[in-house]
């Protein structure tokens, strides 16, 4: 078997890419294809851990579940998480090989390119049809040079390539138009047509502009996807923070966005509550009051904990506490809420040492090896079942682990994760998707004081949200000619 490849890039950053290939990818599963998704290259701080114990961006898991398929790491065989302004760690086929700075990694990608060219030819040989999802823009040029992720992988595999554009963000046509002439004219014939996404209004006021820009490009537009109200999928990157209509006595619910915030997925169960009010603080916001503060997981601990600090959350923590909020700690949150973070390797950042929060008794030392594991278990709360992931390079000891937020079973070894503290008012874990459990998440939002009604069934959410997106795309998409596209391997743009 030999997959057919067809790829989405985008004029800009989230013009849609991830979205369009989900959709895609339950569509052609609608059709008894067997169906892999594919990143070569993604940058992001939002990952997830596959069946076969690497990492990968979380987008390319939320498109294995829209295949009804597992994820692995061949599906983004190339993940860079920024650590700081200029640099981040480089992730190759699910594990980490080192910290880079761009001008390093320039001279890696000879060898990202055979292991994203590995990784493509595995799944090339499993499935039907792999569905791949480019990177930023394919118009920015000064990245050109050894491009593994927009049109340098689109020539190596010789696949057609559909480009979408953001109408709600204004200058739709420029950005078809503009990507277009940046690109050489080879590139410009693998364009097999574009997606126009996130219309809204009456689609006869923007037909002409279609009918101009197929007229100037010799492009087919392949359809306009409308902008789909009350929807929700994963982001691949930005904080999402569109929300459900609340409840009058909604809990309080406030996150600070560090700088390297990282699987802020994690709160998307609550944003998606009814009963929840989650609100993010970002830099230069004064804290507002809460019933709970999330600290999220983090990329670079040292430093969001300096800013933590710079923020004036440590005073405004302590006064919530003082005056009987609840206070949760993920990964990298949890490590902040210990005596003490070390990173003598400057795995993160400058090697060094910061003092933590100092409200558990508990120190973290990061070390090379990264901790990558699915597990289930239960929560010492209620003792709520709970299912979830793990992904961090800290080793924490300390007395506080004698009070475990949760007993977790991986690879059927039971051990135990986080911990409470004695007042009952603090709660740490290395566990992420914590609230995607609807019995974790009642049991987390009755200790935070809320009385629940209901908690919704989160993985129920997704699955229709990627259904939702896939009947948007048989209805206003041209998939007969999309469907001709991944039959053709290279002969339309020869």
């Amino acid at each position: 078997m030999t997959a057919r490849t067809l790829m989405v890039q985008g004029t800009t950053s989230d013009a849609g890419k991830s979205v369009l290939v989900a959709g895609l990818c339950r569509v052609f599963v609608r059709r008894g294809l067997l169906v892999a998704p594919f990143k070569p290259q993604n940058m992001a701080l939002n990952s997830a851990v596959t069946v076969d114990g690497g990492e990968i961006g979380r987008a390319q898991a939320v498109q294995a579940q829209a295949c009804g398929i597992a994820p692995t790491v061949d599906m983004n065989p190339v993940l860079l998480k920024p650590n700081t302004d200029r640099g981040a760690q480089v992730i190759v086929q699910g594990h980490a090989v080192g910290n880079m700075d761009a001008v390093a990694y320039h001279d890696y990608k000879g060898i990202a390119r055979s292991a994203v060219l590995d990784s493509h030819a595995r799944l090339s040989a499993a499935y039907d049809l792999i569905l791949v999802e480019g990177a930023g823009s394919p118009a920015e040029i000064n990245l050109r040079a050894n491009d593994i992720a927009n049109m340098g992988f689109a020539e190596a595999v010789d696949c057609p390539v559909i480009l979408i554009a953001d109408i709600d963000r204004g200058g739709v046509f420029a950005h078809l138009v503009g990507t277009l002439a940046l690109l050489s004219q080879s590139e410009r014939r693998r364009v097999a047509g574009f997606v126009i996404n996130r219309f809204r209004g009456d689609l006869a006021l923007l037909q002409p502009g279609l009918d101009w820009l197929e007229r100037e490009t010799g492009k087919p537009v392949l359809g306009v996807l409308p902008y789909l109200q009350g929807w929700h999928l994963e982001a691949e990157d930005a904080v999402a923070t569109q929300q459900v209509e609340k409840d009058r006595a909604a809990l309080r619910v406030l996150v600070p966005v560090f700088p390297r915030i990282s699987n802020h997925t994690d709160l998307d169960p609550l944003r998606l509550h009814s009963q929840v009010d989650l609100r993010y603080a970002r830099a230069g916001a004064r804290p507002p009051s809460a019933d709970l503060i999330i600290l999220p997981g983090s990329k670079s601990v040292r430093a969001d904990l300096d800013w933590l600090r710079r923020e004036g959350w440590e005073s405004a923590i302590a006064r919530h506490l003082r005056y009987g909020g609840r206070l949760i700690g993920i990964c990298g949150g949890f490590q902040m809420l210990g005596t003490r973070i070390e990173d003598p390797l400057g795995l993160e950042g400058e090697p060094g040492s910061s003092p933590g929060l100092g409200l558990l008794d508990l120190e973290t030392r990061l070390a090379p090896e990264k901790i990558l594991a699915n597990v289930r278990g239960r929560l010492t709360l209620e003792q709520a079942s709970v299912v979830g992931y793990e992904i961090h390079a800290g080793v924490t000891a300390g007395a506080a682990l004698d009070h475990p937020a949760a007993i977790l079973s991986d690879d059927g070894i039971t051990r135990a994760d986080g911990a409470m503290s004695a007042d009952g008012q603090i709660l740490g874990t290395y566990l992420h998707g914590l609230f995607e459990s609807s019995t974790a998440c009642a049991a987390l939002l009755r200790w935070a004081g809320l009385s629940v009604r209901e908690t919704p069934d989160y993985q129920a959410q997704r699955e229709s949200a990627i259904d939702r997106l896939a009947d948007a795309i048989e209805t206003h998409l041209d998939l007969e000619r999309i469907a001709s596209l991944t039959k053709e391997v290279g002969d339309n743009v020869g």
